[in-house]
């Protein structure tokens, strides 16, 4: 991706003028493929966000791309609730339903900053589930800043040689500390559940 001409061009800068010209079709357009990232989930999230890091920098570039998932992440919420949620219940897992039903506002933002599950997943588990509205926007409004800003250090640090390596070695860090922090909570669960049924019996 980084290597094609497409890329290149807009890395140069060589279509910026037409950018700004078309500044907001240029908007509508990564907008949609946002909101088709938080639908299907087709597009892997890193390549939006180093689009946008592209044609708009860093800071513009982070903005747009968390602005634009939480706005594809509320379509899709209100879509998976009033349009589609008698096609789509039948085919979701009752546990993961229970499940962001029993820890609502915490289960999405920690699905948002570990992303263990597909983004359009979480969103239809959202919408189908009876997890308030306010909760779930909340939560995504914080884990995707905290994990959009830490995607879109990937690209800054491979196109942008100002960018200090520690940055990068800064998120490896985290992205490892975090994945250890999910795998205790995880078995520390279970062990709970198991502890449960062991005092049942």
């Amino acid at each position: 991706m980084f290597h094609a001409e497409w890329f290149q061009a807009i890395r140069n800068g060589d279509i910026s003028e037409n950018i700004q010209e078309n500044l907001w079709i240029t908007l509508l357009i990564t907008l949609v493929f946002m909101i088709i990232q938080n639908t299907f989930t087709i597009i892997p999230l890193i390549l939006v966000i180093t689009v946008n890091y592209t044609l708009f920098g860093f800071f513009n570039g982070f903005l747009w791309s968390w602005l634009s998932s939480i706005i594809g992440a509320a379509l899709m919420f209100f879509g998976s609730r009033y349009l589609f949620q008698d096609w789509v219940l039948p085919r979701i897992k009752k546990q993961f339903v229970e499940k962001i039903e029993r820890k609502g506002f915490l289960f999405v933002f920690q699905a948002r900053v570990m992303p263990f599950i597909p983004t359009s997943l979480i969103n239809i588990l959202g919408g189908i589930s009876s997890i308030h509205f306010n909760s779930f926007i909340m939560a995504t409004i914080l884990g995707n800043f905290i994990y959009f800003f830490l995607l879109i250090l990937i690209p800054a640090g491979l196109m942008n040689s100002q960018i200090n390596d520690f940055l990068i070695e800064a998120f490896v860090l985290l992205a490892v500390i975090l994945f250890l922090l999910y795998k205790w909570k995880k078995r520390k669960g279970e062990k709970g559940t198991f502890s449960d049924h062991s005092k049942g019996v």
